[in-house]
């Protein structure tokens, strides 16, 4: 007989914890292989965690509502096989499914050049946040035995909240652990206070509708929040002719749906746009963390997908660069379904670089849409609408009908700045205008 020690696996770079949300197994239930034994919520996404054994639960180490850290074991399993058959602890969960990663669809086989490195010499990076001061001044440990961690003294930094304050916060977590929504919903109270508006005095009257946030409704509220908070938003915008890619596109769009069952949309042939210009501009393509940019070797796009119940959610293309234009397709197409049918594994919206976001699929002209942190842009694409426009020949300008639509670019101004920002976006710009029409999917 042998013991399984079930982790919460690693989840992508920014997923540090998740929260128990229901227990599909109890103690002394059998358990197959690749069964679920438990449902989990991230700040992302909410999935669940498989046993990679056939056994039977002795041991749930956490309740429902309880925060795990990654790596934590969150039951024990007996098994059949010997202590030696199992895996070893140390194992990386994430590692199993790279091979599965490697199937994806492939053009471009080039060796990467562009090295993930930290990047020390952009104007303006002394004007990045430190916690350097906060953390010599508030320990890991402070007065009343209470455990704070990274997060919330990071939060708790930037709106300045001292330690006592911090001490007074009561914890709704785990031994009574202060956790980052406490902590958001202790500023917001603090916030409402303070506020020279009467809102407390603002209460529902006959006829008006009250609508709770779920919870991902209050993730996507506190992420948005806490991205005006941390970056400087700046916008750059630039009009697009699409007429060549829009003739090209209803070219091959029949055929593309004849043989591979899907639509041909737009969204890739955005994106293919987007990862050549990030190629031509790697600074877009990095993360702040620390007070340091991380320039990313991996492109990985972000695609903002609107759900039914009107939130909204970014599963992500890992390794875009890598993918022709027949895999870019399958690859939106499959992770767009599975994004509104719910079913998005917590590594499918984890580790993305950039973002794109389609808003004129919504019929919007344009919009300024805000950065995924800890990303450094996050691009906008507007409806495409006939314009008229003056079209320049050999023989003299004239007014012709031409499909247009207008491209938003928004970046961090900490780090990018106008002239790098202005031409990214002027760069997917010219992919798109310069559409090779002889290409084939």
């Amino acid at each position: 007989m042998g013991k399984y020690l079930l982790k919460l696996p690693k989840m992508g770079e920014s997923i540090a914890e998740a929260t128990i949300t229901k227990w599909l197994k109890e103690v002394g239930d059998s358990v197959d292989i690749d069964e679920s034994i438990v449902e989990i919520a991230t700040d992302k996404v909410d999935s669940d965690v498989p046993s990679e054994f056939n056994g039977k639960l002795i041991k749930k180490n956490f309740e429902v509502n309880d925060v795990v850290k990654v790596g934590e074991v969150i039951a024990e399993i007996e098994t059949e096989m010997n202590d030696d058959a199992l895996v070893p602890e140390d194992i990386d969960n994430s590692q199993m499914s790279e091979e599965k990663e490697k199937e994806l669809i492939t053009e471009n086989t080039e060796e990467i050049n562009i090295e993930e490195k930290e990047i020390t010499s952009i104007p303006s990076i002394e004007l990045l946040k430190t916690d350097k001061d906060y953390s010599e001044n508030v320990p890991e440990i402070v007065k009343g035995d209470k455990f704070f961690s990274p997060l919330v003294k990071s939060i708790a930094k930037k709106e300045n909240i001292s330690p006592e304050d911090l001490n007074s916060i009561t914890g709704s977590g785990k031994d009574g652990r202060v956790t980052k929504q406490d902590i958001l919903n202790y500023i917001g109270s603090k916030s409402i206070k303070s506020s020279d508006t009467i809102v407390s005095d603002i209460k529902p009257v006959v006829g008006d509708k009250i609508i709770e946030l779920d919870r991902m409704g209050k993730i996507i509220f506190d992420h948005m929040s806490n991205s005006k908070k941390i970056s400087a938003h700046v916008q750059s915008f630039v009009e697009v002719d699409v007429t060549n890619l829009w003739e090209w596109r209803d070219r091959y769009k029949n055929s593309f749906l004849d043989s591979e069952g899907q639509k041909l949309t737009f969204t890739p042939l955005f994106i293919n746009a987007v990862v050549k210009s990030l190629k031509d501009y790697p600074i877009l393509n990095s993360s702040i963390v620390d007070q340091k940019i991380i320039m990313k070797r991996s492109i990985n796009i972000g695609m903002a997908t609107a759900v039914e119940n009107g939130n909204l959610i970014v599963p992500v293309i890992k390794n875009a660069d890598h993918l022709n234009l027949k895999g870019l397709t399958l690859a939106v197409n499959d992770l767009s379904n599975r994004a509104r049918s719910n079913s998005l594994k917590p590594e499918e919206v984890s580790d993305g670089t950039y973002t794109v976001t389609n808003v004129g699929n919504f019929g919007s002209i344009m919009g300024t849409p805000i950065i995924n942190q800890p990303q450094v842009g996050i691009i906008a694409i507007g409806v495409i609408r006939k314009t008229p426009s003056v079209i320049e020949t050999s023989k003299g300008d004239f007014i012709g009908i031409r499909k247009k639509l207008i491209l938003s670019h928004t970046y961090d101004h900490r780090v990018i700045n106008g002239s790098i920002g202005g031409s990214f976006v002027k760069r997917v710009a010219e992919y798109l205008e310069d559409w090779d029409m002889n290409q084939t999917i």
